[in-house]
């Protein structure tokens, strides 16, 4: 059963001068493993982690870095949740956790669904 579903979708361009004009806010989004992809690939996760939050219920506390997208050896996304992401996916009884990532045309998108 579906628990929630959540999307996002971010400007590439303006995602980057963000990083650019707050240089610190890149390790509160996202884990060292991370911050080694190309900025389309960085938009596309925190598209990621936004579509999660929001699939999740959007509560307050939740720490970005508790959240890690990264890729299995085809290619396919996957999420990993621990501290406060993992509570918050307990709390709702989330068992399996989908990701879908795109972008294309300066623009990075992400799906995510939560099932229990």
């Amino acid at each position: 059963m579906i628990v929630g579903v959540g999307i996002d979708v971010v400007d590439v361009q303006r995602f980057a001068d963000t990083l650019g004009r707050t240089p610190a806010l890149r390790e509160r989004l996202f884990t060292q493993t991370e911050l080694a992809c190309p900025m389309a690939s960085l938009a596309a996760r925190f598209a990621a982690k936004e579509a999660l939050a929001k699939a999740l219920g959007a509560p307050a506390g939740l720490q970005w870095t508790d959240a890690e997208i990264d890729s299995d050896d085809s290619g396919r996304p996957r999420l990993t949740m621990s501290g406060s992401v993992a509570r918050r996916a307990n709390e709702v009884g989330a068992a399996h956790v989908h990701v879908s990532l795109s972008h294309d045309a300066g623009l990075a998108s992400a799906v995510v669904i939560v099932e229990n």
